[in-house]
């Protein structure tokens, strides 16, 4: 059976980018989204590009569903050879109009679901025969990972809490041939929600000032075939424009 590449948060932009990367460079593509009809374009293109992929509904916050969807993809399509966890969970909110139960849900998203999914996965990859390189496992990051900005008290815990996972997890399971690495994604995406909601932002896309997709998605390839005497823990990417 080919590798597999797990896309967790297979979505329209850098999800699915990473997603038809990865079937590119000949691995079996497993996509999940808590929707399966919304897989179903993603599936239909990498098919058609002559590519392996299949799609799952999956919450990445259910621990029975992480548990399953994992034995399922290991025992009937391949190894687990790549995981991306590339959830969102970006919702603004005033601290003073924020609820308990949104602000639980948003870490819930971004970070619970990080952990069940890094683990089950992990269990797995240890257990692979020989000494060298056993897999990947790259956590999406974001500008929040980093400092807490106004209205996003949430969401940045959340990024942080999944910043500190994947350095526990690298510390851990790096000497033990699985290479963790996190994105930190510092900027605007070329996506339909910075075109309809930010115009003036989505304007610079014609000199570059927005992340595209698929230059993301390459360099999570690169990540995945460093050779692991230079592997890279923690990568930025931001376009040339933006304020850091």
């Amino acid at each position: 059976m080919k590798p597999v590449a797990l896309i967790i948060g297979a979505g329209d932009a850098t999800g699915g980018a990473i997603a038809r990367r990865f079937a590119k460079g000949g691995y079996t593509v497993c996509a999940t989204r808590r929707t399966l009809d919304k897989l179903q374009t993603l599936i239909e293109e990498i098919k058609a590009d002559g590519g392996q992929a299949h799609g799952f509904a999956s919450d990445a916050r259910k621990e029975e569903e992480v548990v399953a969807l994992v034995e399922q993809v290991e025992s009937t399509i391949g190894p687990i050879e790549v995981l991306v966890f590339n959830i969102g969970a970006n919702v603004p909110s005033s601290i003073l109009d924020e609820t308990a139960r949104k602000y639980f849900k948003i870490w819930e998203m971004a970070c619970l679901g990080g952990f069940l999914n890094g683990r089950e996965v992990a269990k797995r990859m240890v257990d692979r025969e020989g000494d060298g390189h056993k897999g990947t496992i790259i956590f999406t990051g974001a500008t929040a990972s980093l400092r807490g900005s106004v209205n996003f008290a949430a969401f940045a815990g959340a990024k942080h809490a999944l910043r500190a996972l994947a350095q526990s997890m690298a510390r851990e399971l790096g000497p033990r041939g699985i290479h963790v690495a996190h994105t930190i994604i510092d900027g605007a995406i070329d996506t339909e929600f910075i075109r309809e909601n930010f115009p003036e932002r989505y304007a610079t896309k014609a000199s570059d000032g927005i992340l595209n997709p698929d230059h993301i998605a390459e360099n999570y390839w690169m990540l995945h075939k460093q050779p692991r005497d230079a592997w890279t823990h923690e990568l930025d990417l931001r376009p040339w424009n933006e304020k850091f």
